[in-house]
């Protein structure tokens, strides 16, 4: 009989040693000296490897039977939109978010339309209690039909009882709180996490059953626990947002079944999340006329057009060395910009401090907003303001050139939709039929020229 085998690993990274100590990747990155924890690995089984199942035998491609129905529409719109076109039987679907954004929020509601669609429905709470979980959904108005609540992190018990219960659908919150009875770490450890994971996983598969879990991320914003986790679920997704802010963006980092191109925008109200089928209008519903520095761009996410507002204010420094403060966009791609400005079209704001900001609390990291950027820079220098019914598209180079853009038609659709009137674009994007009257521009002097004189 072959003996148990013992490893050591860090808790905090992963970090596995066949001998005690301490974590070296953590002390080099922190200087902190992290314990490593012992995990004892069951003994493996001696002899021959048991015969394969018959209904696990290899088969041709060819004869592989696609079941009708596979894919389940959830009911919330922007939900099955980041799916994929709906939740599929059987997949593994991890959600992370910071504490407090409102995936407990999201899953009680998908929980409720899935109930309504494809009954029974488990929803595992390990980390709260059944009455808190009531008093959410009271306040949702998430009524009992077809949703079974559990609190229970024994996931051990919650398989046998899926024998009973046989749910189309199960939840579980949290998945960095659950633990198997068998394995000696506390919940929330990397063996844990890595075993309950795996479990999951076989039942889902196994049995058919559409399965969330809600994970925890660190303070970085990465989802906690090992790295495995991720690569095991089907589906990955990050659910974004300020909390200052009334939107929440739901963002597919990985899709085995679907784009992970889509987004998903909700608002966070009284009565839990509201979906919103135009998010262009909600970004740009408190815009200021007239201002200078404040510029419309579109971020293309996946298949839908997104318009957003960049502001920019220009000012005197105050100090020796000037400020370059970003929010909403990439910091190094801003600094590059507003190098290319003064170099190729001779605006002295190289000792100017330079704020700019994304308005709502959106996010655009695209180079299609580049062109947008330059010029809400130069606006607020220059003390002139851009027409407010001019959408700005363009990457811009490091010799000040404008270069083309993907995806202008669908861009400038939206813009009409919104009742922009024209647009500036770069020149090699202005031929063809396009929904809006356009002006190409071949430079950042010419795009300056063309919209403050």
């Amino acid at each position: 009989m072959p003996r148990a085998t013992s490893v050591y690993r860090c808790q905090q990274c992963g970090f596995a040693s066949p001998k005690p100590g301490t974590c070296p990747d953590c002390k080099r990155a922190t200087g902190e000296l992290v314990p490593l924890v012992e995990e004892r690995a069951a003994p493996a089984p001696s002899g021959r490897r048991a015969a394969v199942a018959a209904g696990t035998r290899p088969v041709p491609l060819a004869d592989v039977a696609m079941e009708h129905g596979d894919r389940t529409l959830v009911g919330i719109a922007e939900l099955d939109r980041v799916l994929g076109g709906g939740v599929v039987r059987g997949s593994l679907v991890l959600i992370g978010g910071d504490p407090g954004i409102g995936k407990s929020t999201l899953l009680l509601q998908a929980a409720r339309a899935l109930a309504r669609v494809t009954p029974p429905v488990l929803y595992v709470s390990a980390e709260e209690s059944a009455a808190q979980v009531k008093m959410r959904a009271d306040r949702l108005g998430v009524a009992g039909d077809g949703l079974l609540l559990w609190a229970e992190n024994d996931l051990s018990a919650v398989q046998v009882e899926l024998d009973t219960i046989k749910p189309r659908a199960l939840i579980v919150d949290s998945i960095q709180t659950v633990f198997l009875p068998d394995l000696e770490s506390a919940p929330g450890s990397v063996a844990q996490v890595r075993e309950c994971g795996a479990r999951l996983m076989t039942l889902a598969k196994g049995r058919g059953i559409a399965t969330f879990l809600v994970g925890h991320v660190t303070k970085e914003g990465a989802l906690a626990g090992p790295r495995v986790l991720e690569h095991l679920v089907d589906t990955v997704l990050y659910f974004e947002g300020e909390h200052h802010h009334a939107y929440r963006v739901l963002r597919a980092v990985k899709n085995r079944f679907g784009s992970t191109n889509e987004i998903g925008v909700f608002e966070m109200a009284a009565r839990g999340l509201v979906e919103v089928p135009n998010p262009s209008g909600f970004f740009l519903a408190e815009r200021p006329a007239d201002a200078p520095g404040s510029v419309v761009v579109s971020a293309l996410e996946g298949t839908r057009p997104l318009l957003l507002e960049l502001q920019a204010l220009v000012a005197r420094a105050s100090f020796g060395t000037p400020r370059r403060t970003v929010l909403g966009a990439d910091y190094n791609r801003v600094c590059v910009l507003l190098a290319v400005l003064e170099k190729r079209a001779g605006l002295p704001i190289g000792n100017q401090d330079v704020f700019v900001s994304v308005a709502g609390g959106g996010r655009v990291v695209e180079p299609a907003a580049d062109l947008g950027i330059v010029i809400a820079a130069a606006s607020s220098y220059l003390e002139r303001p851009v027409p407010g019914d001019l959408l700005i598209l363009g990457e811009v180079g490091l010799t000040g050139e404008v270069r083309a853009v993907s995806g202008v038609e669908p861009r400038l659709r939206a813009a009409a939709q919104l009742g922009f009137k024209s647009a500036l674009v770069p020149r090699s994007n202005a031929e063809g039929s396009l929904p809006l009257p356009v002006k190409g521009v071949a430079s950042v002097s010419d795009a300056l020229a063309a919209v403050l004189g």
